[in-house]
């Protein structure tokens, strides 16, 4: 481990109500969000913080943040000579403070005192809905090298996903000469920083900060938002702060549309984002089930969980959760199926019968196309999901269409024969 390594402190973000993945969050935070069938969306940064020679990671957490604590408690525990830990900052009301985080730099102002105790040198501040892999390490070198009070992860981008992102300038040595967040597209020429088809520096929304420059910045700055107050108050400020260009795979996956195709790009012979690689682990929480188990079924382009049961059935394009269950003659095409949290034992079987109630899982001949299914449904026998695809955005009882999607919420019950 670099020596420097050993005086830098991991910050993760546990986000606000998370209404673009609504309603994936409606019952928890959003790194709590199941990931490629497996995962926690929090594994990813908690992952790249142990990879990266971090061993002491700070997550804070505001809305729906029951899960997201139980799985970072079950999770990440290190041993007592390793030196590190995890620990979670939840918003509270104290005697300075009546007020919940308002924002990413309200949230850290809430908590400066905490985040000075353990007096690091630096601060690494990761978002907790993105999926990527990167060595922190490597960010926190070159934030050494360039003797920086801020450096921002960014990615070159073109001209048409500029307006949605905060974009910067950096001169010849990678500091920052001007930051607009969400530029309008006549403010793009003055901004381009490189040459070629992706001339502009977008942010990952992936920061260090020198502690001391942290400090000073959050005490005398009252904004709540790094990219929109604290970042362009910095460079007013005269603070040296630089670009750290990032080359790699690299997804914000915060909205409805970009988590689904994330997911189903992991179908792919060879996705973008690799969960295979040995070198770099992705960590989660260990659970001991058996080997899934598929049979007379059709299976192209799947990735199945461990826990599985597939029962003459055909899926194509699709992630199978943990403990997921497809009866016979289901179709499923462009799912991403989470699974379940149990198996339903013969005593609960029978009541499901008196109840009149489907069993967990997918039902004998239903046909489901571009939908997620959260944890625990229940689709009857005969069921229909079709493409939603151009269709305006809705919400019921049982479902919701979002970007397209249909999104079946956790513990929902879709009878026999609906179509949707």
């Amino acid at each position: 481990m670099l020596s420097f390594m050993k005086d830098t402190l991991g910050v993760i973000m546990g986000g606000g109500a998370g209404t673009r993945l609504y309603p994936l969050t409606k019952l928890r935070a959003k790194p709590a969000v199941p990931l490629a069938g497996y995962y926690r969306l929090i594994d990813i940064p908690m992952s790249n913080c142990i990879n990266s020679g971090i061993n002491r990671i700070y997550v804070l957490t505001q809305f729906n943040s029951v899960s997201l604590h139980r799985h970072v408690v079950r999770t990440y525990q290190f041993d007592n000579f390793s030196g590190g830990w995890v620990r979670i900052l939840a918003a509270e009301q104290t005697p300075g403070s009546q007020s919940w985080y308002q924002g990413t730099a309200d949230a850290l102002r809430k908590q400066l005192f905490q985040l000075q105790v353990p007096e690091p040198r630096n601060i690494v501040i990761l978002a907790g809905d993105h999926l990527y892999r990167m060595d922190y390490s490597l960010f926190v070198q070159f934030h050494e090298s360039h003797e920086a009070d801020i450096t921002i992860a960014v990615k070159p981008i073109a001209a048409a996903g500029a307006p949605r992102m905060g974009i910067m300038k950096s001169d010849e040595d990678n500091q920052i000469v001007d930051w607009v967040e969400k530029p309008a597209p006549d403010q793009l020429p003055e901004l381009a920083s490189v040459k070629g088809d992706k001339p502009y520096l977008a942010s990952m929304g992936i920061y260090v900060f020198r502690t001391q420059s942290m400090t000073q910045l959050l005490r005398e700055e009252s904004g709540s938002d790094f990219g929109k107050h604290i970042i362009p108050a910095a460079i007013e400020k005269g603070m040296r702060v630089c670009a750290y260009p990032f080359d790699g795979y690299w997804e914000d996956i915060g909205t409805m549309r970009a988590f689904y195709e994330a997911n189903l790009a992991l179908t792919t012979p060879d996705p973008p984002f690799n969960f295979f690689a040995p070198e770099w682990p992705i960590y989660t929480r260990a659970r001991y089930l058996s080997g899934s188990k598929i049979l007379d079924s059709a299976i192209r382009r799947v990735v199945v969980a461990p826990g599985c049961r597939i029962d003459n059935a055909a899926v194509a394009d699709s992630i199978v959760g943990l403990r997921s269950i497809v009866r016979p003659g289901a179709h499923l095409h462009r799912v991403v199926m989470m699974g379940a949290d149990y198996y339903e034992t013969m005593i609960q079987i029978e009541e499901n019968r008196e109840l009149g109630l489907p069993d967990i899982g997918v039902g004998e001949g239903s046909v489901i196309e571009n939908t997620i299914l959260d944890k625990n449904v229940r689709i009857g026998r005969n069921v229909v999901i079709r493409n939603h695809e151009g269709e305006d955005e809705e919400e019921t009882d049982t479902y919701v269409v979002r970007d397209g999607i249909v999104v079946v919420p956790k513990g929902v019950v879709i009878p026999d024969n609906t179509v949707i």
